[in-house]
């Protein structure tokens, strides 16, 4: 299973946010660069990033230092946050991007995301962001009627590299990740699926481990890793292990 630490980014700075809620940030570090070199020094072999202003503004807003930190890590980098439109996704992938997560428009144009998933395959992750259940968009502001499962389901085949879950009542909450709800995404899809919030500390990583043959291929992991509760090192080594 893989470690994937995050580095979220509002208005140039890391952060991180509770429950998604912009004006409830923690600035980690007004170099987000650096961050992301720390976790490639300590073996992390996929960052996630977030563009946090993107996520509300629908576009990219922090292409300085997103572009700043492909020219600093050699590690691959997925992103999410305010993409749109084939043009960002371009854009993104010619910067160097890994891969590109999609999340408001797999609701809003899941056309385009399918087109997105064909132009780039393996490169596309959806990104699934559930309150109890249901679908949340536009930056977590909007909760749907689509539950979840019904929204992976219908990204099967198209060529999806993965699905990033995320609980959001537990998001920045350090209380452990939902793990009945992630077994219940990996076993409706074939889709590999990344678990993300909630989780604070190694016991969480070993209790993810057993759904890695149903699927669950990586978990992202922000503020543990960023208050000290989690150390990536022995997290990845745990994780290796189990192999």
């Amino acid at each position: 299973m893989m470690i994937i630490p995050a580095v979220d980014i509002k208005d140039g700075r890391c952060v991180r946010l509770l429950q998604g809620m912009m004006d409830r940030e923690t600035v980690f570090s007004n170099d987000p660069v650096a961050m992301a070199q720390r976790w490639e020094g300590l073996g992390a072999k996929l960052i996630h990033l977030v563009d946090l202003n993107g996520a509300v503004d629908k576009k990219p807003r922090n292409l300085e230092a997103i572009g700043n930190i492909l020219a600093g890590v050699g590690t691959d980098v997925q992103l999410g946050g305010g993409i749109r439109d084939m043009g960002a996704v371009e854009r993104y992938i010619e910067m160097g991007i890994t891969r590109i997560v999609l999340g408001t428009e797999a609701i809003r144009n899941p056309d385009f995301v399918t087109q997105a998933a064909r132009s780039y395959p393996g490169r596309i992750v959806v990104g699934i962001d559930a309150r109890n259940g249901y679908v949340a968009i536009e930056g977590w502001t909007e909760t749907t009627g689509t539950s979840a499962i019904e929204l992976a389901r219908r990204f099967e085949d198209v060529g999806i590299a993965a699905i990033n879950f995320t609980d959001i009542h537990r998001d920045g909450m350090q209380t452990g990740p939902n793990l009945d709800e992630t077994r219940q995404l990996a076993e409706a899809v074939s889709i590999p699926v990344v678990a993300s919030g909630g989780v604070s500390t190694i016991k969480d990583i070993r209790n993810l481990l057993p759904l890695e043959p149903i699927g669950v291929q990586g978990v992202i992991t922000g503020k543990a890793l960023y208050s000290g509760t989690l150390d990536l090192e022995e997290a990845i080594a745990v994780a290796r292990s189990q192999r």
